[in-house]
C-alpha cells in the first residue's frame, strides 16, 4: 500500500489488486483461526474508525487528513444499501460483488442467499462482517461435509447439570444420528459430548474462542476452535492437564446467533476436517487440512 499510495516516491511498482486485500485477509483469519486484532494497520476493523472530535470534522471536511490510504482501495466500501429480510437476491449478489466476491457460482450464490435470508429473519440489519462472517464458514466447510448439524436442544440451569440432545445428518450413509449427553461444565460441553457419541471419536479439545462479529444485542457470534483426536478420560474429551498432543490438530469455525449452535457449527467443521484427512490418508490423495502451529498444505 505504500507503492500504491506514493507511485512517484519508490522506483518500484507492483500488479496486486489491492482491493482484495481484505477480503483476503478475512479468508486467511478464518481459515488459519488467527483474529485481526482491531488496531491492525489497513484490514483492522478500526484502521478507518474515527472517534476523536478532531479527527471526525477533519475527515468530514477532507478525507486525506487522516486517511492517506482511501478504504475502497484496500476493498472497504461505505454504501448507502441497506440489507434486511426485505432484500432480494440482485441486491445481495449487487454486495457480494462489491466485497470482492464477484466471481462466486450461481449455486454458491444460492447457498450464501438462503444463509442470509435464515439471518435476515432474525436479525433486522445485515452489515458487511455479517455476511463476511457468513462466507467465511462456507470457505472453512468446503464441499464436502460428513456430517451437518440439523438440531440441538440444550437444558442447562445454575445449579444442575446441563443436557443436550444432538440431530446430526450423515451425509456418507444418508440417515439422521441422534443422541444426547450430559455436561458438568455447561451447555456447550454437553452438546460437545453428545457429538462426540454420534460421531463415535473421542476427542480432546484444546482452544476454544467465541467473539461477535458485529455489535448490539444481536450480533453473529463466531466461534473458533481446535481439536485433536488424542485424548484423555476426561469429560467429553477435554484434556486434564496442558501436555501438547503429538496428534494433527484441526481447525473449526462456526457462526450464529446462538453461541451453543455456533458452537456446534464450528465443533462439527472441525471433525469433519479430520474425517476428510482420514479418507485422503486411506486413498494416497495429497491433502492435508490440519493447523498445527501453522497452516499445512501438501
Amino acid at each position: 500500500m505504500n507503492i500504491h499510495t506514493h507511485p512517484d516516491y519508490y522506483p518500484v511498482y507492483h500488479t496486486i489488486n489491492t482491493q482484495q486485500i481484505y477480503r483476503t485477509s478475512n479468508i486467511v483469519s478464518s481459515l488459519s483461526g488467527m483474529v485481526i486484532q482491531p488496531n491492525k494497520a489497513i484490514v483492522g476493523a478500526n484502521a478507518f474508525l474515527h472517534e476523536s472530535g478532531i479527527h471526525q470534522d477533519g475527515v468530514l471536511k477532507n478525507k486525506l487528513t487522516y486517511e492517506i490510504i482511501r478504504p475502497e482501495d484496500v476493498g472497504i466500501f461505505n454504501v448507502n444499501l441497506v440489507l434486511g429480510k426485505l432484500s432480494g437476491r440482485n441486491a445481495f449478489r449487487t454486495r457480494l460483488e462489491e466485497l470482492g466476491y464477484g466471481d462466486m457460482s450461481e449455486d454458491d450464490v444460492n447457498v450464501a442467499f438462503g444463509r442470509f435470508k435464515a439471518l435476515a429473519d432474525n436479525k433486522k440489519r445485515i452489515t458487511d462482517h455479517d455476511i463476511l462472517a457468513l462466507l467465511s464458514d462456507r470457505v472453512s466447510s468446503g464441499d464436502s461435509q460428513r456430517f451437518e448439524l440439523q438440531s440441538i436442544q440444550v437444558v442447562s440451569g445454575t445449579h444442575d447439570m446441563s443436557t443436550a440432545t444432538v440431530k446430526l445428518k450423515d451425509n456418507s450413509h444418508n440417515k439422521e444420528l441422534v443422541d444426547a449427553a450430559i455436561g458438568r461444565s455447561g451447555p456447550i460441553m454437553a452438546v460437545f459430548g453428545a457429538i462426540q457419541r454420534l460421531v463415535q471419536r473421542k476427542i480432546r479439545l484444546l482452544n476454544y474462542e467465541v467473539r461477535a462479529v458485529s455489535e448490539g444485542m444481536d450480533a453473529l457470534g463466531k466461534v473458533s476452535l481446535r481439536i485433536t483426536g488424542d485424548v484423555d478420560d476426561s469429560e467429553n474429551g477435554e484434556a486434564k492437564d496442558s501436555k501438547k498432543s503429538s496428534n494433527a490438530v484441526y481447525l473449526g469455525n462456526g457462526t450464529d446467533l446462538d453461541v451453543v449452535t455456533a458452537s456446534a457449527k464450528a465443533y462439527i467443521n472441525a471433525i469433519n476436517r479430520m474425517v476428510e484427512e482420514e479418507i485422503n490418508a486411506q486413498t494416497g490423495r495429497g491433502r492435508v487440512i490440519s493447523f498445527n502451529k501453522r497452516v499445512v498444505d501438501i
